[in-house]
């Protein structure tokens, strides 16, 4: 076994866990948590729109 073949055998366990991590991050299971991640950038805007109507009404007061 020379080093060529140390190569090869680590091309090839590479490009499995490259095949795996793809396969799990795409399985049906992951949607609702991969939706969920996908939306946390605009959940700030409604944290803030609520923040601000809050400090206003207590401005209000």
């Amino acid at each position: 076994m020379d080093l060529n073949d140390v190569r090869g055998i680590h091309t090839l366990l590479v490009m499995v866990a490259f095949l795996g991590i793809v396969w799990w991050a795409y399985s049906a299971k992951r949607r609702k948590p991969n939706d969920e991640a996908a939306n946390l950038p605009f959940e700030d805007d409604d944290i803030d729109q609520r923040t601000r109507r809050k400090e206003n009404t207590e401005n209000d007061q």
